[in-house]
């Protein structure tokens, strides 16, 4: 768990293979430290991590792995339950992943000798983003480039369906929003969903595509941000439809936008990987310029700590972590 001054990565954590997503569990899982799973070509790893920023008797940081499931195919995207309990006897693990297969697959563990998984089906396409209900965690999210949102209970059933206009994004779930479901989609609208009605009840446009990633604030739920085309989008659902923020920032094209768990004001982008680095960029809305640049070989996925103001992206054979200011 070295330092890395090099390229202003603050700690890296070595890997067995390519890391294709990398997240922290944003749910409290009755540990002191932060439970983070990534996924390879084949498998899932989840780990604890535990940084100097919030432990004086840590150097640098503190990094185990706790289990690898097998997976059998390249894992597109992973979301964390919060059900999720370290401080349980026994503990239990749960997430949820997206793979190329067009499936979704439910995994529980209790680090022992209970290691279940369920596939979900449905899905004709390529799954790029899902999430857990994040109050009881009895459901599950997803969207996909064959155009829906699918809405699933724990056993695989489909609980809703909503059919899209074009790819689907980026899915989010506020836990201060229970009944509302954030979908993105790459032609550049954003809809909010009622799941009780089942019914659209508010959208947003970024007037330019592609949409690639979108966040709902967990600090303030009024604010949306994304990245379309190569700028980053700020929309205060209060105010208009439109953005009220926007700014070109990476040359390639934005891939990925999130936001610090935090701080409303503080928030991540990447750029495409190109054939060598991916760039990373910490944002702050008081700031004109972002406040921290980064570069991570061929990196992949985004994810910010839930207490610190911390990110880290996956990469070749390695997971990077930037600490910002707040």
């Amino acid at each position: 768990m070295k330092q890395d001054s090099t390229r202003n990565t603050a700690y890296t954590v070595d890997c067995e293979d390519y890391v294709h997503v990398v997240k922290f569990n944003p749910f409290d899982s009755g540990d002191a430290c932060s439970l983070i799973a990534y996924g390879g070509n084949n498998y899932v790893v989840v780990g604890t991590c535990r940084f100097q920023e919030e432990d004086a008797e840590v150097e640098g940081m503190q990094y185990k792995t706790l289990r690898t499931f097998h997976h059998g195919i390249r894992v597109d995207a992973i979301a964390w339950s919060p059900e999720t309990r370290l401080d349980a006897l026994p503990p239990q693990i749960r997430f949820c992943t997206a793979a190329s297969d067009r499936k979704l697959r439910l995994f529980t563990s209790d680090l022992q000798d209970k290691n279940e998984f369920k596939t979900f089906d449905g899905h004709s396409d390529y799954i790029n983003d899902l999430v857990f209900a994040p109050k009881e965690g009895q459901e599950v999210a997803s969207v996909s480039d064959d155009h829906t949102c699918r809405v699933w209970d724990l056993e695989g059933n489909e609980k809703a369906h909503f059919v899209l206009r074009s790819p689907g994004m980026s899915v989010c779930w506020h836990p201060e929003e229970a009944f509302k479901l954030m979908v993105a989609e790459k032609n550049g609208t954003i809809r909010f969903y009622d799941l009780i009605t089942q019914q659209a009840i508010l959208s947003l446009e970024c007037e330019q595509t592609p949409l690639m990633s979108a966040d709902w604030c967990l600090k303030n739920t009024l604010k949306i941000g994304a990245v379309a085309g190569s700028d980053w989008l700020i929309w205060d659902i209060t105010c208009s439809s439109y953005p009220q923020d926007k700014r070109p920032v990476h040359v390639d094209r934005a891939r990925l936008f999130r936001w610090s768990r935090v701080n409303e004001n503080l928030f991540a982008t990447t750029g495409y990987p190109g054939k060598t680095t991916t760039q990373l960029l910490v944002h702050h809305l008081g700031h004109p310029q972002p406040i921290l640049t980064g570069t991570a070989a061929v990196g992949s996925g985004l994810t910010w700590h839930r207490t610190l103001p911390l990110c880290a992206v996956g990469g070749d054979h390695k997971i990077f972590f930037w600490v910002t200011e707040m």
